[in-house]
């Protein structure tokens, strides 16, 4: 694309999950997938539209486990495309297809937010109001504090503002890593 590389984001189709957000393709690993590259491959292919011979995977990010237990684990490939009008998005689950060229991030740093991880011994059902115990603490005869929410584990959310769009989360951090990895080559 415009003879640098860019990162190819989609916005989210409503009505599916996380709707209205930005991110990279991906999903759900099927049974049938021999490995989770070839679950990447193949949810890029079914949501970009784009021919598994045209992608050509670089390598593995690091696993994520993001805060709400999701495992997740990313791959870098080059998409041999000349610009967005080649793809074919899947219109049930991509709403919006765009580029950033890879230069931007390299050029703004994201902006980082903290925010706090507990853990929560007892559920409440916001439908019923009934409160579930999870960890029995005061059964098994530990200490009290185990009875209530406890610990605080910081956790680091960035955030890119391109335009009017907000790319955070997960794909802010994978963005964050790899224009990390492309700078310590360079060095």
């Amino acid at each position: 694309l415009a003879g640098e590389y860019h990162f190819v984001f989609q916005k989210r189709a409503s009505g599916i999950r996380q709707n209205g957000e930005i991110g990279f393709p991906g999903g759900v690993c099927h049974p049938d997938d021999p490995s989770s590259m070839q679950t990447a491959l193949r949810e890029t292919v079914e949501e970009m539209g784009i021919a598994a011979e045209r992608i050509q995977v670089l390598g593995a990010l690091d696993t994520l486990i993001a805060p709400m237990g999701a495992v997740v684990d990313a791959y870098v490939g080059i998409a041999d495309i000349g610009n967005l009008a080649e793809l074919r998005p899947n219109a049930d689950e991509v709403a919006e297809v765009f580029s950033v060229p890879v230069s931007f991030f390299e050029h703004h740093k994201p902006e980082r937010y903290e925010t706090v991880l507990k853990v929560h011994p007892v559920w409440k059902d916001e439908a019923t109001g009934e409160e579930k115990i999870l960890f029995p603490a005061l059964q098994l005869g530990l200490p009290e504090r185990y009875a209530k929410p406890w610990g605080e584990m910081k956790h680091s959310i960035y955030v890119y503002r391109v335009e009017e769009k907000m790319i955070w989360g997960i794909t802010a951090r994978f963005i964050r890593d790899v224009v990390f990895l492309l700078n310590k080559e360079e060095s």
